[in-house]
């Protein structure tokens, strides 16, 4: 996914590919509100959205650290 901008709107899923902290049961789909735009570790952003049910209906707001390469859009 790193060829693709991520930007607001888009959903994608987070799993353990993009950070061990989403292994197993800890995994989510996220509906992005922001991309922070500032320089971090090479490979690694930080994303602002919501925690999506398995209806699409947002239950929490979060923010994450995550790999991008690891990020997969949610279908």
């Amino acid at each position: 996914m790193s060829q693709v901008m991520l930007r607001p709107g888009d959903v994608v899923h987070v799993g353990p590919e993009a950070s061990v902290q989403f292994s197993g049961d800890r995994a989510l789909t996220l509906r992005i509100i922001r991309v922070d735009p500032r320089a971090t570790y090479d490979g690694w952003i930080w994303l602002e959205g919501y925690v999506l049910d398995q209806t699409g209906a947002a239950l929490q707001r979060r923010r994450i650290f995550v790999r991008e390469v690891g990020l997969r859009h949610a279908v």
